[in-house]
């Protein structure tokens, strides 16, 4: 297996002046990195972590902390950051930490202290336990991807601006029995972005002259959590809204599915509305205010990178666009309409 030495040779070069071009650490002009980094390609040497470190004191290892692997959201951040990483040469060690687990408690008192690397990116972590805290407690740069931060480098969208332009939109079309359907009334279980949503549902509600027609029904934060406790909200046509916003596209299209197998029309019957952009979104023709997770987690990476190159500079929020993509799920309201298919004079619809 080739070493240094012969990629040094093979280039014409110093060993410390490879190592330099490798690493990216000292002053190396662009004609010789490139001469350093085409000897390394033709004899396939590839630097180790530990070489690495050796010469830029750092470990090329960034930590990842998030809640769940398998939702959209996590998945498409955890890509995002690990495209970005891997262009910069960086390993990714990535610990999930389900909430409310002994394994999470364990994980932020005692595990992540004994870690080794660069930096953190704690996706989704909440405020309740002052886990990201807790996490900038280790001494290493941290960035937050999600609504809470605690003047860490931030990215995220605006969710309070994003639910409120969802419920704005209804609003537009004539509605006025509008529902939010997702998260916990009480908060213990809503993440800190959910519950911005909310916010921002009812911030739009009040402008509106709403007040009295404001709802929020809990759903587990899931498409079986939104279509089952849509199936109870609908179920009953003399207190049926004309409208939902679901706290996320997957709980809006759970919404869908629940008004389908009930016979009831979406849009001309009832509008939803979502929030995320979700890969089932545009199947669902759903309304919905976009958000691009996996540019989140490459952003994320580019401000860990900047905080790392700099510890002094002053820390960031990057509030991503989550602009309002118009489909086919909602609708003016038809106040005049049956809710029902079949449901009328004749049986007719």
């Amino acid at each position: 297996m080739a070493g240094i030495a012969d990629v040094a040779r093979a280039a014409g070069v110093s060993k410390s002046t490879a190592s330099r071009a490798l690493t990216g650490s000292g002053y190396v002009s662009a004609t010789t990195r490139q001469r350093v980094r085409d000897a390394a390609a033709a004899l396939g040497y590839v630097p180790t972590t530990s070489a690495v470190s050796l010469v830029t004191g750092r470990t090329q290892t960034v930590g990842v902390v998030m809640p769940s692997l398998d939702r959209w959201f996590f998945a498409q951040v955890l890509e995002g950051i690990q495209d970005a990483l891997l262009e910069r040469r960086y390993d990714l060690a990535l610990y999930g930490a389900p909430p409310e687990s002994s394994a999470r408690r364990e994980m932020f008192e005692h595990f992540l202290a004994r870690k080794r690397f660069d930096g953190l990116i704690a996706v989704g972590i909440e405020p309740s336990a002052h886990e990201l805290e807790r996490l900038v407690e280790f001494g290493k740069p941290v960035v937050a991807v999600g609504g809470y931060g605690i003047g860490t480098n931030a990215v995220s969208i605006d969710d309070h601006a994003a639910a409120r332009i969802a419920t704005d939109h209804l609003v537009g079309l004539g509605h006025r029995e509008i529902v939010f359907l997702g998260g916990d009334p009480d908060g213990r279980r809503t993440s800190f972005g959910d519950g911005r949503r909310l916010d921002g549902y009812l911030s739009a509600m009040g402008e509106a002259g709403l007040e009295a027609s404001v709802r929020h029904v809990q759903s587990e934060v899931t498409m079986p959590g939104g279509y089952g406790a849509a199936v109870e909200l609908l179920g009953d046509r003399r207190t049926r809204p004309t409208a939902i916003v679901g706290v996320c596209d997957e709980v809006a299209v759970g919404a869908i599915i629940a008004a389908r197998r009930l016979g009831i029309r979406v849009p001309e019957r009832l509008s939803v509305v979502g929030i995320d952009d979700h890969a089932y979104a545009e199947m669902f023709s759903l309304t919905t205010l976009q958000q691009r997770p996996h540019q989140q987690g490459r952003a994320a990476v580019q401000l860990l990178m900047w905080q790392l190159d700099d510890p002094d500079a002053p820390t960031h929020r990057l509030y991503e666009s989550s602009p309002l993509v118009v489909r086919n799920s909602t609708a003016p309201v038809d106040d005049d309409a049956s809710a029902i298919i079949g449901v009328g004079p004749l049986g007719t619809g």
